[in-house]
């Protein structure tokens, strides 16, 4: 990037924030906090009403607005792909209020890029697989409000194995999307103390007049979180795959504590750290019996014939 488009892009991020750091600056163009200052005393010199606190960051003085700019052919592309995305990952209100957006997007490109957008639009598609995983109605957009409003939430929850739903009410301090569904992590009332919500299981939900209490961060709840794992005693367990079968244990890998991996000429030795390898681990590798050898540990073997002797039992084989 040279010296007038890094010039640019610092003004546009300075209006996307209240205050924003120097050091967050240096890292997003890679550049010294020397180069930070040189630019922003030369937005200074041509007339941008800037001022910055020691410590805190640099600001813009409330009201000091550019006209809209112009975007680039790739970040037109970025903006169509992520269309792409919410149409299909998000719930129906968020995906109105995004077509909304682009609109206003699409109101500023250059004709060039309209036409690309335009032809781009019917050859970038997303498919997504026949699941109950995403919010219905304007869940995930009431969830959103509602961490933004710091509002306490009341819904009617499933939860898994449950054909009755229960009343909760939760703070909720964030959502996050994983195992292609999301989910909202919450202060839930009802059980006194932070639960784990999968929000296709949420029948409705509504935003309540009640303010939140003062809440730990969902990044000071993952970091508490992973510390409490690391504490768990992990068990380590080794197999061999056949590489005709290792495309279908990469999917899901992952899931079952997958560390590392090497490669040989015939198979693949797959390490993994699980906290109960006697469960679902050996479940999920007799699916690919025929094409795995179990490595360590040899205790596992035993557990493996037993289920086999389960199967083979209610097969009546």
């Amino acid at each position: 990037m040279n010296r007038f488009d890094r010039i640019t892009a610092i003004l546009i991020q300075l209006q996307s924030k209240r205050v924003v750091k120097a050091q967050d600056l240096a890292d997003r163009f890679d550049i010294s906090l020397r180069t930070v200052y040189r630019d922003i005393r030369t937005l200074e010199e041509a007339g941008v009403p800037l001022y910055g606190e020691a410590g805190v960051g640099y600001s813009l003085v409330e009201g000091y607005r550019l006209p809209p700019v112009m975007f680039s052919r790739e970040e037109a592309i970025a903006f169509l792909t992520a269309e792409k995305l919410m149409e299909k990952f998000t719930d129906d209100s968020l995906q109105s209020h995004f077509s909304s957006a682009m609109f206003k997007v699409k109101a500023v490109l250059r004709g060039t890029e309209k036409d690309l957008v335009e032809n781009l639009e019917s050859q970038i598609m997303v498919t997504q697989r026949k699941t109950n995983a995403s919010p219905s109605g304007n869940i995930l957009d009431t969830l959103l409000k509602a961490i933004s409003d710091k509002k306490v939430i009341k819904m009617e929850y499933k939860a898994f194995g449950n054909e009755e739903s229960l009343e909760r009410k939760i703070e909720s301090i964030g959502v996050f999307h994983e195992y292609e569904n999301w989910y909202t992590i919450g202060y839930c009332h009802l059980r006194d103390s932070y639960r784990q919500f999968r929000l296709d299981r949420v029948v409705c939900m509504e935003l309540t007049d009640e303010q939140q209490q003062e809440r730990t961060s969902l990044k000071e709840f993952n970091e508490m979180r992973e510390r409490a794992k690391a504490s768990l005693t992990l068990q380590k367990v080794i197999i061999k795959v056949d590489k005709t079968m290792a495309l279908y244990i990469q999917e899901h890998k992952h899931y079952y504590g997958f560390v590392s991996e090497k490669v040989s000429d015939n198979y693949i030795e797959m390490t993994f750290l699980t906290q109960s390898p006697q469960q679902g681990f050996v479940r999920w590798l007799a699916m690919f019996g025929d094409h795995v050898e179990l490595v360590e540990p040899l205790s596992l073997k035993a557990e493996m014939k037993k289920l086999l002797n389960r199967i083979s039992e209610k097969m009546n084989l």
